[in-house]
């Protein structure tokens, strides 16, 4: 997926996330089974994999945001929890370079975690089939936009 763009490492000053953790979280969640959701109807998570992932429940925190996404995968979609009644069978958190950096595919989770940048708490071995899924990706090329000429 990288394209030529890098992303920098970089964290949002401290008041970033100290707003964001005050504003609601449901918009988080829609937005990311929106794009979990999609890439399963564009087949490009393995089927044997999301299998796996029946009715577990999962969290994704953005650190310096203050962002906090529950979600679960239920019936072949993934699905928004807005109040989760337990603790997740599978967290990550970092701040929002990192998971920009994993999406671009400029660093792998294995690095993030190594280096204290990327936090996973939970089942072990549901962590290894989330990580071996998102490695398995084969991201479609994004045709390049022809630049406006002055």
């Amino acid at each position: 997926m990288n394209q030529g763009f890098t992303v920098p490492k970089f964290r949002l000053p401290g008041f970033v996330a100290a707003v964001g953790a005050k504003l609601p979280q449901w918009p988080h969640a829609l937005a990311l089974v929106a794009g979990l959701n999609l890439a399963v109807k564009m087949r490009l998570l393995p089927e044997d994999s999301l299998n796996t992932l029946e009715d577990r429940l999962f969290r994704v925190r953005v650190r310096d945001t203050g962002g906090e996404a529950a979600f679960t995968y239920r019936g072949g979609l993934f699905r928004p929890v807005f109040r989760p009644g337990r603790e997740p069978d599978l967290a990550f958190a970092a701040n929002l370079s990192a998971f920009l950096q994993l999406l671009n595919r400029q660093e792998d989770p294995d690095t993030l975690f190594f280096n204290r940048e990327l936090e996973i708490t939970g089942d072990t071995e549901l962590g290894l089939v989330v990580k071996n899924m998102l490695d398995a990706v084969e991201w479609p090329s994004l045709p390049r936009l022809p630049l406006a000429r002055r």
